[in-house]
């Protein structure tokens, strides 16, 4: 028997890949399973083996009484006898067990046993060696399909391709060859079973990550992946380094590696663009390939933006049922409104600022807070010297040193000095003020002039309109006002 062991073994551990202790424990499993169909129990079953591990013996351990009442466990002082002479009452023997003796129940009970646990061994191996592969691309090959779902042939184990998985372009055959990101680990009954997906956006990034390597080196990172699989992807990239720009190294030389990743993806559009940290810029960027004339800021909390494009661009911009503007508010995270320069006609507000924005180049042109006491006027640079090297450069830094008496014991700054940057700070202080009130005041005469105006309703959506108007500002409808000659 120790041939055939040594070599089940070897077998076990060499082409399937178990570890000798599991195949081990499984033979020590099998054996219990037909005792215990045998003598009903195997609370007293041993299993041996020997040093090399290439044979294995099975023992039946009783205790040796005077008197026996369970066979299956005791044993006659005078039989133990037969078996070793230095036995007394009380003592264990192990009387060892022929397993070609068990019936025929016994060893199916044994082979079940063994199917069981080697399936179990089977399926913890596979499972150790794919969890950790996990949103790696892999490559099988179609096997069959049922109910739209199709089983991929990995190697080592049975991989599914949900229909809800694979993108409406693609249409496979037997045999053919399929590149897939595993996206998830099942454990059922018929084992373990590896979820795949060619529709996740991760699936994009993978495959790019393969043609570009600037990316796969983290030169170049993908801030963002948006994506209506069969139809169209947006991706959005970034360089760490100014010498390299993040959208040409994606798209290649003469457009060969986003060409090998569209083939990949049977076709399916995809756009490669710039992140930009300034919410405008990314914005314009996003609605690519579309042509964006500004892009106005309509309520940063709530993440609102309208972005303006020429007559000629709307329908591009908006995209096919649309698709374009709506994987745009993806990316950027933003709600974004789309409209021509002939809608906003009537918003001087806005296209004003649409105006501006757009000669700005999507810089930041609003008013912001001087904080820097490098930006207050009327302080000298000997002073202001002085202060960065007591790591004083904030206006607010200043003030709490201020306050808790720190500015005396700053060598090389005197009281006058501590007067003069108190006295430019207040300077400052009254500027902005005045500067409210005056556009207070403004605001306020604006108003009062615009309520002597007499107001009307536009006869088409109801929106406020005035005597002045020749263009509704709401919809848009040509407006004109009849006057009744007075009697």
């Amino acid at each position: 028997m120790s041939v055939e062991m040594a070599e089940a073994i070897r077998q076990l551990t060499q082409d399937k890949g178990y570890s000798k202790e599991a195949v081990l424990h499984t033979i020590e499993n099998m054996l219990k399973a037909a005792y215990k169909r045998t003598f009903g129990t195997n609370v007293n079953a041993v299993v041996q083996f020997n040093e090399d591990e290439t044979d294995v013996a099975l023992y039946s351990r009783k205790v040796i009484v005077d008197g026996v009442y369970d066979p299956v466990t005791e044993i006659e002082l005078e039989d133990a006898k037969k078996l070793s002479e230095e036995c007394e009452l009380g003592d264990e023997i192990d009387i060892l067990v022929d397993p070609k003796e068990f019936d025929r129940s016994a060893v199916q009970t044994g082979k079940q046993t063994t199917h069981q646990s080697l399936s179990e061994i089977q399926k913890d191996s596979l499972y150790a060696e794919y969890k950790d592969k996990v949103g790696e691309i892999i490559i099988g090959y179609y096997q069959r399909e049922k109910n739209g779902n199709i089983y991929v042939d990995l190697g080592k184990v049975e991989g599914i391709l949900p229909a809800k998985f694979q993108s409406p372009r693609e249409v496979f055959h037997k045999n053919d060859r399929i590149k897939a990101m595993i996206a998830e680990l099942k454990n059922t009954r018929s084992g373990l079973q590896i979820v795949l997906s060619r529709t996740d956006p991760d699936f994009v990034r993978s495959i790019i990550e393969l043609e570009v390597p600037e990316i796969y080196d983290k030169t170049v990172e993908i801030h963002k992946i948006v994506r209506e699989p069969g139809y169209r992807t947006k991706v959005a990239v970034y360089s760490h380094k100014d010498d390299i720009d993040p959208v040409g190294s994606c798209v290649g030389p003469k457009g060969v590696r986003i060409q090998n990743v569209i083939k990949e993806l049977e076709g399916e559009k995809i756009d490669i663009l710039k992140y930009d940290p300034d919410p405008r810029v990314f914005i314009k960027n996003a609605l690519s390939p579309a042509e964006v004339t500004a892009v106005v800021i309509l309520d940063e909390e709530k993440k609102q933006a309208l972005a303006v494009v020429p007559d000629s661009q709307f329908s591009l911009a908006i995209g096919k049922q649309g698709l374009n503007v709506r994987l745009a508010n993806r990316l950027a995270d933003w709600t974004i409104d789309v409209k021509t320069e002939d809608q906003c006609e009537g918003l001087d507000a806005i296209l004003e600022e649409a105006r501006k924005a757009a000669q700005n180049l999507f810089t930041d042109s609003e008013y912001e807070e001087i904080t820097n006491l490098a930006d207050v006027e009327g302080i000298p640079e000997t002073v202001l010297a002085v202060l960065k090297n007591a790591g004083i450069e904030t206006i607010e830094q200043f003030d709490i040193a201020d306050a808790e008496g720190n500015l005396a014991s700053i060598e090389g700054l005197s009281e006058d000095d501590i007067a003069l940057v108190q006295n430019a700070l207040d300077n400052a202080a009254n500027y902005e003020e005045t500067t409210e009130v005056v556009e207070e005041s403004e605001t306020e005469e604006t108003q009062e002039v615009s309520e002597d105006e007499e107001e009307y309703e536009c006869p088409e959506c109801g929106a406020k309109i005035t005597i002045d108007m020749t263009v509704c500002p709401n919809c848009g409808i040509g407006l004109s006002f009849e006057y009744e000659d007075e009697e």
